[in-house]
């Protein structure tokens, strides 16, 4: 019977590692006032009429810690990523010399860096709902099983080691949090 229960906490595991990667993957997203290709993830230019990410049609580079280089590999896509930076609406302006496109990143204003800080402490609150999820379904799992013949001492030896990870993946999360935090209160 402790199979059934073997099997949701190593899937649940899984979403719970998962989570913890999708939360550092948004965060690298959030500007800190440094230049990043990262901010630039996700950014989707028209290739030849289908939508292709900009990293599979251009070089990207930080030359600086305020700069963002692109270098496309065909000179016809500077259009094209020109229009789809503006379009992404990121805040950034794109200068186009011909060859390259440079992004300088403006610094940030107090006021926006709290709104950063906030919005990252949002996506840290919807790691740790998903995670707390995750726990509910492994809890409703054991109970599940101790009601059909499992024991109960084991049930409960099961769902402090449950709690002991979900407290891990939440530490770590509130780690991620405040390293970012302190990312981009720094000037």
């Amino acid at each position: 019977m402790s199979e059934e229960i073997n099997n949701i906490f190593s899937a649940s595991k899984g979403h719970m590692e998962h989570s913890i990667e999708h939360l550092r993957s948004e965060l690298t997203k959030i500007r800190t006032g440094k230049a990043s290709p990262a901010i630039l993830d996700g950014l989707k230019v028209n290739y030849y009429g289908n939508p292709t990410a900009l990293s599979q049609v251009a070089n990207l580079s930080t030359p600086d810690s305020k700069t963002i280089s692109i270098q496309p590999w065909e000179k016809a896509m500077l259009a094209q990523i020109e229009q789809a930076i503006f379009a992404a609406n990121l805040g950034l302006t794109p200068m186009n010399d011909g060859e390259t496109i440079r992004i300088t990143i403006p610094p940030l204003t107090e006021e926006r860096r709290k709104d950063l800080v906030k919005v990252a402490k949002a996506l840290g609150e919807d790691a740790k709902v998903s995670i707390r999820n995750e726990r509910q379904k492994i809890m409703n799992t054991i109970k599940a099983e101790v009601k059909n013949g499992f024991a109960e001492d084991q049930g409960k030896k099961k769902e402090a080691e449950v709690q002991a990870i979900v407290n891990s993946y939440g530490d770590r999360i509130a780690k991620l949090i405040e390293a970012k935090e302190k990312d981009i209160m720094t000037v």
